[in-house]
């Protein structure tokens, strides 16, 4: 997932620690823009050998991650969320000008 794309929220549930600490969490089947895109914390605060991806959206904003020693924003893993299939500007214009897929007798 890069900035600027569109994604669509596929996973609303979340634990009552969770809705404590967010002001503004994601619905399901609601559209939303990535402001930004970081890497989680997994690794660092597990031990583990990988990490999921974070991700700040647009259209919420939230308050700084108390758990985090800098100053960033709560975020989502971008597992809650699917890329947005779009058709380019382009191309639908023109599907509106020729009437792409419209019957027509013959």
């Amino acid at each position: 997932m890069v900035k600027g794309q569109k994604v669509i929220c596929v996973n609303d549930t979340f634990s009552p620690t969770i809705r404590a600490l967010y002001k503004q969490l994601p619905v399901k089947d609601t559209i939303y823009t990535v402001r930004e895109v970081f890497l989680g914390r997994e690794k660092i605060v597990r031990g583990g050998e990988t990490a999921t991806v974070g991700l700040l959206l647009e259209e919420l904003t939230n308050p700084r991650d108390p758990f985090h020693q800098g100053d960033q924003e709560l975020g989502f893993t971008s597992e809650r969320f699917a890329p947005l299939a779009t058709v380019p500007d382009e191309e639908v214009k023109i599907e509106e000008e020729v009437g792409a897929g419209a019957w027509a007798p013959a």
